[in-house]
């Protein structure tokens, strides 16, 4: 596995309170790697009702394969991303020379021309009238050759795109410097960025947008053994590497805590997913590529993998993540917002550009998880047909989710690799 696994485990640190970690501990001359690393990620996760293998058995053989199918399709597999906006926090930036920390940009005539110019519409009316939008300057440009609804609509799209409701302070799409980017051919892999610099962007991230206390201080330098494996050339399961982050005794008593948390990560996304069904099921939305037959095909898998994960028996409950009195609910709810779009723009000052790539998406992905989860009422309300001025999601946002879900979906089915190649190992 790849550095998605920092990124992922770096993200939902600095999101929730982790526990401190267990002291160390001399391993059993019988216990073997696997049994220190999983022995603690078994059975329920931490004030969830829902057990690691059911997650397991759900997530590998009735969710992903499908899940992979629908991001390999051309919806979802064209980002566009601005990784040329400076750093918001210092100067000194020393970008990443190592040819796997590049990104490669689609050219003009790669992308589909129902994305370039239908980015934002989901409406058949709004499908009908790209050619006209596509002059708008922005977003929130009103082009006078549009419908009055639709002008309103989309004022009302911008208006709460840039409300404070957002976790994630989103790219400006429209930028010069944005550009599209397949992500199947710029994958997620270790780029071999690291170093001073890269530490940097975690120690801003655990010790200053970190729910936790104080004193807990998280290790910044996972690899400073030594044992730094990476450098081989050969894309594959690095058991070493696996074994520096996450095994019980190598960690003292943190690793097997960072697997509950990638757990708990995915039920959280898991949640949003089954909350948002309501808005992808409405007959205006359109997965637009202008491709006709794919679009509806795509539309029927997409739904046909929200309603399997609405059947999920033992989802998350998000009304416990803020309970209690409604002021200090409300004041943690904000503290918790302006800390997460702060990570947000933490993301670029990272110096390798397919770190920054992945980190940007994950970090609008679990943003938008976010963002649903509290519109519960809004997206209720919202109307059978015609525009939904009250709960939207962008193409951005829309695209985001289900790569960012499809990332940790990845992860968990790795975990059962991990688990079969570490038996043997003591």
């Amino acid at each position: 596995m790849g550095r998605g696994w920092g990124f992922l485990l770096g993200l939902l640190g600095a999101a929730w309170l982790l526990g401190a970690g267990r002291g160390g501990r001399q391993p059993p001359e019988t216990e073997t790697a696997a049994q220190r690393c999983f022995c603690q990620v078994s059975g329920y996760l931490d004030d969830c009702t829902c057990d690691v293998e059911t997650i397991d058995k759900f997530n590998n053989y009735r969710l992903f394969p499908r899940l992979q199918r629908l991001l390999e399709s051309d919806y979802f597999r064209y980002y566009k991303v601005n990784l040329k906006k400076p750093c918001p926090f210092w100067n000194d930036i020393n970008q990443c020379g190592r040819r796997d920390c590049a990104v490669k940009p689609c050219q003009s005539d790669e992308v589909p021309d129902g994305i370039k110019s239908a980015s934002y519409k989901y409406s058949e009316e709004a499908n009908n009238l790209s050619e006209e939008c596509e002059q708008a300057q922005r977003l929130g440009a009103v082009d006078e050759s549009l419908s009055e609804e639709t002008q309103k609509a989309v004022l009302q799209w911008t208006k709460h795109d840039d409300s404070s409701d957002n976790f994630c302070e989103a790219d400006d799409i429209q930028s010069p410097d944005a550009e599209y980017v397949d992500l199947l051919l710029n994958p997620e892999r270790y780029t071999g960025y690291k170093g001073p610099d890269a530490w940097k962007i975690w120690n801003v991230i655990y010790e200053e947008n970190c729910f936790k206390p104080q004193t807990i201080k998280r290790p910044l330098n996972p690899l400073a053994s030594g044992q730094d494996t990476w450098l081989e050339k050969k894309w594959g399961h690095n058991i070493t590497e696996f074994q520096q982050r996450f095994d019980a005794v190598l960690t003292e008593g943190e690793g097997p805590r960072r697997l509950k948390n990638l757990y708990f990560l995915y039920l959280i996304e898991l949640r949003a997913l089954s909350k948002v069904l309501p808005f992808f099921e409405r007959p205006d939305f359109q997965l637009f590529t202008g491709n006709k037959i794919q679009d509806a095909e795509n539309k029927m898998l997409l739904l046909e993998i929200l309603h399997e994960i609405k059947s999920f028996p033992l989802h998350f409950d998000e009304n416990s993540f803020f309970a209690g009195d409604k002021k200090e609910a409300y004041k943690l709810k904000e503290d918790f917002r302006l800390h997460f779009r702060n990570i947000s723009r933490i993301m670029d000052c990272v110096g390798c550009f397919k770190c920054r790539l992945w980190g940007k998406l994950q970090t609008q992905g679990l943003g938008t998880a976010l963002k649903i989860l509290f519109s519960e009422k809004l997206i209720a309300n919202m109307p059978e047909s015609g525009p939904s001025y009250e709960f939207h999601l962008t193409r951005q946002e829309i695209v985001s989710l289900f790569n960012a879900f499809g990332r940790i979906s990845t992860s968990v089915r790795e975990l059962e690799n991990f688990r079969n190649l570490l038996q043997n190992i003591h």
